[in-house]
C-alpha cells in the first residue's frame, strides 16, 4: 500500500507574451517562503481546483472546464492579470475582480456583477503533472496556455507570491542555474521545452502534437547513478536529469 497523499486536483497558466526582441515572455511568480508546497520556488501561476470553481464549471462543455477555470482564477489572485474573459475587462475591472475574491467572494459571482463570461476555448492544453515524490502535498496538475493581454503588467499578492514578473525561458533557468533562484522539477521541464518556442502559436502547434497525458516522473539506475525520468515522446527536450541536481534545484 502506498503512502503517498492523495493527489490534489489543480491547474496552471502559462501566459506568453511577445518580447521587444528575442523570445517570449512568459508570466512567473516566486512563490512565498512559508507556502507549505515549493516554498520560494519560481512558478506559473496556479493551485487547486476549488469548489466555486466546479460550481463555476456547470453547464460548460469542456471536460476540463473546472481546472481551466481554476486557473484563471489564480492568476487573477496572484497576479491580477485576467485572461480568457469576454468582454476583455480593464485594469479597474480585474482589479475589482482580484480584490473580490480575496474577500472571499465566489469567482462565478464576481462575473456575473462584472458583466463578464468566461472564454475557456482561449486556454490550450499543455501538459498534465502528478509527481510521486514524498511531498507533505502532491499535486495533480493540468498547465495552459493562453496569450497574455496587451500592456498586462503583475503584481505579486504578497501572500502565496512574493514577485511576479515577465521573463523568458531562458532567463528563468539562468536565474536557476546561477543559484538565484529554485524551481521544481515539473516547473524546469515546462521552461525546457517552452524555451524551444518563438511564438505562442509554435507552442500551440507543439501542443497539438503531443497530447495531454498524465506524467508522473519516476527514479532509474543508469551508468552513473540514479535519474530522475520522464517519457521520451512527450514533448520534453530534457527526459533525464541526476537525482542529486533534481532534489537541488
Amino acid at each position: 500500500m502506498s503512502d503517498l497523499p492523495e493527489p490534489i486536483p489543480a491547474a496552471t497558466l502559462i501566459l506568453i507574451r511577445p518580447a521587444r526582441s528575442g523570445p517570449p515572455d512568459l508570466l512567473l511568480i516566486e512563490r512565498a517562503g512559508n507556502m507549505a508546497f515549493a516554498a520560494g520556488a519560481l512558478a506559473f501561476p496556479g493551485g487547486r481546483i476549488d469548489p466555486g470553481d466546479e460550481e463555476a464549471a456547470r453547464g460548460e462543455a469542456l471536460p476540463d472546464a473546472a481546472a481551466r477555470i481554476a486557473a484563471i482564477r489564480e492568476t487573477i489572485e496572484e497576479t491580477g492579470i485576467a485572461v480568457a474573459l469576454d468582454p476583455p475587462p480593464d485594469a479597474a475591472t480585474a482589479q475589482a475582480l482580484r480584490s473580490g475574491l480575496a474577500a472571499g467572494r465566489g469567482f462565478l459571482e464576481l462575473l456575473v456583477e462584472a458583466g463578464l463570461s468566461l472564454d475557456l476555448d482561449s486556454l490550450t492544453p499543455f501538459a498534465r503533472w502528478c509527481p510521486n515524490f514524498h511531498e507533505t502535498r502532491r499535486f495533480d496538475t493540468l498547465f495552459f496556455l493562453a496569450e497574455a493581454p496587451p500592456g498586462a503588467e503583475p503584481t505579486a499578492d504578497s501572500t502565496e507570491s512574493v514577485r511576479a514578473f515577465w521573463a523568458s525561458a531562458a532567463e528563468a533557468l539562468a536565474e536557476v542555474e546561477s543559484g538565484r533562484a529554485h524551481v521544481i522539477f515539473p516547473t524546469r521541464r515546462n521552461l525546457e521545452r517552452l524555451g524551444r518556442f518563438a511564438s505562442i502559436a509554435e507552442a500551440r502547434a507543439d501542443a497539438e502534437r503531443h497530447p495531454v497525458r498524465l506524467i508522473t516522473p519516476w527514479v532509474e539506475e543508469r551508468e552513473g547513478g540514479a535519474f530522475v525520468c520522464i517519457p521520451e515522446d512527450a514533448g520534453y527536450p530534457v527526459t533525464a536529469e541526476p537525482l542529486e541536481t533534481a532534489r537541488r534545484r
